[in-house]
Formats: structure tokens, sequence, C-alpha cells
């Protein structure tokens, strides 16, 4: 199943001043996820090329002083995968990291279509909060848009 980029409804909802928000979706069938179980699915495993990508990205912004991990005094709700968990409800996960540079969430979401098929929606909300951020922002797109996708099909597997 290839995921489906869809816009995301309303990103307000999940972090003011948002000015980037993007959706993928996939549909599955006969799994039964909760929302913190495809999101520990999600995000709590990240593929080998995956890794090595982030490697770069923090050696490369290291000068700019920006985070390249998540310190425990940071996520005191706990983690899935690096990075922090804000929220959770039943049919809904919010995890996400506030910089200097920019403030960003990444949501999944859970929805039950019947006949043991469930829809898994994974989004990402962006708040840049200067120069560094909105280039920050350009330049991890591309990335960003081959990596969510692999990394929500990561819902399939067992």
């Amino acid at each position: 199943m290839k995921p489906l980029s869809q816009t995301f409804p309303n990103p307000e909802d999940v972090l003011s001043g948002a000015q980037f928000a993007d959706r993928y979706v996939l549909v599955a069938n006969g799994l039964s996820l909760s929302a913190i179980a495809a999101t520990e699915r999600v995000m709590g495993r990240t593929p080998r090329w995956v890794g090595r990508l982030m490697t770069l990205r923090n050696f490369a912004v290291r000068p700019f002083r920006l985070k390249t991990g998540v310190d425990s005094a940071s996520a005191p709700d706990g983690r899935i995968g690096i990075f922090p968990l804000i929220s959770r409800s039943p049919g809904k996960v919010v995890l996400g990291l506030d910089d200097r540079h920019l403030d960003f969430r990444v949501l999944v979401e859970v929805n039950d279509l019947g006949g043991g098929r469930q829809e898994i929606a994974a989004s990402t909300i962006v708040k840049t909060h200067n120069l560094l951020g909105r280039i920050y922002l350009a330049i991890v797109k591309p990335f960003h848009r081959v990596i969510v996708p692999a990394m929500l099909a990561q819902v399939l597997i067992k």
C-alpha cells in the first residue's frame, strides 16, 4: 500500500501559527491498532537509511546550536522514538519538539473504517520562528516527502 499525500485539514488545531502542514495516509487491513501502537510502529523504529540521514543532519546543524537529540528533561510524559510525547487520546497521538528556529508536531491518527480496515495518517505541522527556520524547512522538505511515507509504511511491518 502506498501512502497518499493529503493537505492537513486545520494545522491551527495542533500548532498555532503553523506555516507548513502535510498529511500522509494509508489503509491497513486486519491490524486493529490503537493510536499509540500505530505511533510506536511509525516513529519507534527508524529505517537504517533514515538514521544515516539524521546523523548527517545532526552534524550539519550542530554549529547553529539546534537540538540534535532529546534530553529526558524535555520529555516528562515520555517519548516515542526520539520525539517527546505531547498528548494522546484513543484515536490520536501528538509528538513534537520546540527549538529556537522552529516548532514542529507529528500527529498520528487511527480511524476505524469497518470490516477490519483502519486508516492511519501521519501529519507534520511546522511553525518557523526566524530566517534560520525558514531556510531549514526549505532544505528538509524534499527529504521529508520521502522519509514520512517510508516511516508510515512501517505500520504494516510487524
